[in-house]
C-alpha cells in the first residue's frame, strides 16, 4: 500500500513538473508570438508616437532579445528556476519580490474563503440529502440563489450592510497581524465571505448529490443490518466514499477563487496579487504581469497535485 501510494505521488509529481515546463514556454512564447518587435510594442506609448532606435536597442540587450531564441529561453528557464522574474518596468523593482510580498495576503484570502465553504457546503448538503423533502428544496433553492451571484455583487452588498449601514466590518484596506490581529481578521472577514458563498453553494450540491446517491447503495444497506448506529453508517461508509468528488471540485474552485480574488480584491480595496496584476496590465509593466502569471499557475497544479493525492488517499482504487 505504502509502495503504490509512492509511486502514485511520484507520478503525479512528474506530470506537475511536465506542466510546469509547458506553462513556462507558453508564457515565453506569447512574447514572441506577438507580431512586431516586442520592445517596441513594450516602449510604445500608445499615443502613435515611435521610441527612438537608441532606446529599441537598450531595451533589446536588457531582455537578450538581441541573443538567439534557443539561448533566450534557456536564459529564461533558468532565471524562473532561479527565482529571478526580472524587473519590474513601472517602479524598477524585483518582480519576484513584488508578487511574494503580496502573494501571501491573496493566500490567506483564498485559504479562509475555502475553509469557509467547507464549514457551510458540506454539512448544509450532507443536511439536505439526508433529510429530503422540503429540507431539500429550501436548501437547492438557496444554492442555486449563491451560484448565481456574482462576486462583485455580494461585495457590494456586504459593504453597503455590513460595513455602512451597520459599521460591523471595514468596507476595505488591510491591516497587518502585527499591527493588529482582531483588524486583521475584521478586514478578511467580508471579501472571504463574498468569494466563500458561491463556492459553498457549489459544494453543498456536489455533497448532497454524492450523499443521496451513496446512502442507497448495498454495501450502506449492509452495514445498517450490522446494527450500526446510523451516524457510524453515515460517517464511515456514507460522507467518506461521497467526499471523493467533493475533494475535486475543492481542488478545481481554489483555482477559480484565484481567479475570481481580482473581483474581491477591487472591490475592498484589498492590496493582494490581483490586484497587482490589475495595476500591471494597465500600465503595461509586462514583466510583472508574466511573473504574477507564472506563479499562479504554478499554484494552481501543485493544488492539482495535491488534490490528485487526497483523491489517493480516500480511494484505494485510484492509485492503480
Amino acid at each position: 500500500m505504502a509502495l503504490e501510494m509512492l509511486t502514485f505521488v511520484i507520478k503525479r509529481v512528474g506530470l506537475g513538473a511536465i506542466l510546469v515546463l509547458l506553462v513556462l514556454t507558453l508564457v515565453f512564447s506569447a512574447l514572441h508570438l506577438v507580431p512586431g518587435d516586442p520592445a517596441v510594442l513594450l516602449l510604445s506609448s500608445g499615443d502613435g508616437g515611435a521610441p527612438s532606435r537608441a532606446a529599441v536597442e537598450s531595451l533589446r540587450t536588457q531582455l537578450g532579445l538581441d541573443q538567439s531564441l534557443l539561448n533566450q529561453y534557456l536564459n529564461f528557464l533558468g532565471g524562473v528556476f532561479e527565482g529571478d522574474l526580472g524587473q519590474s518596468f513601472r517602479t524598477d523593482d524585483a518582480v519576484t519580490g513584488m508578487i511574494f510580498a503580496r502573494l501571501p495576503r491573496t493566500l490567506e484570502l483564498v485559504l479562509l474563503a475555502t475553509l469557509i465553504s467547507l464549514v457551510i457546503g458540506i454539512p448544509l448538503g450532507s443536511w439536505a440529502a439526508r433529510a429530503g423533502g422540503k429540507v431539500d428544496n429550501v436548501v437547492s433553492m438557496a444554492t442555486s440563489f449563491g451560484v448565481a451571484m456574482p462576486v462583485y455583487v455580494l461585495g457590494s452588498i456586504f459593504v453597503l450592510v455590513f460595513s455602512l449601514k451597520l459599521g460591523w466590518f471595514p468596507a476595505g484596506g488591510f491591516v497587518t497581524w502585527a499591527q493588529d490581529p482582531l483588524g486583521h481578521l475584521r478586514v478578511l472577514i467580508l471579501p472571504a465571505l463574498s468569494l466563500a458563498l458561491g463556492f459553498s453553494a457549489v459544494i453543498a450540491r456536489m455533497t448532497r448529490s454524492e450523499v443521496f446517491e451513496t446512502q442507497n447503495q448495498d454495501w450502506v444497506r449492509t452495514a445498517k443490518s450490522f446494527g450500526l448506529a446510523p451516524s457510524t453508517v453515515f460517517r464511515r461508509h456514507v460522507l467518506r466514499n461521497s467526499l471523493i468528488p467533493v475533494v475535486t471540485i475543492v481542488g478545481l474552485g481554489i483555482g477559480t477563487l484565484l481567479g475570481s480574488t481580482v473581483l474581491a480584491e477591487r472591490v475592498f480595496n484589498y492590496p493582494g496579487l490581483s490586484s497587482l496584476l490589475i495595476d500591471s496590465v494597465a500600465t503595461r509593466d509586462y514583466p510583472t504581469v508574466q511573473g504574477i502569471v507564472i506563479v499562479i499557475a504554478m499554484l494552481f497544479i501543485s493544488i492539482t497535485i495535491l488534490v490528485d493525492i487526497c483523491y489517493g488517499l480516500l480511494d484505494p482504487r485510484v492509485r492503480n
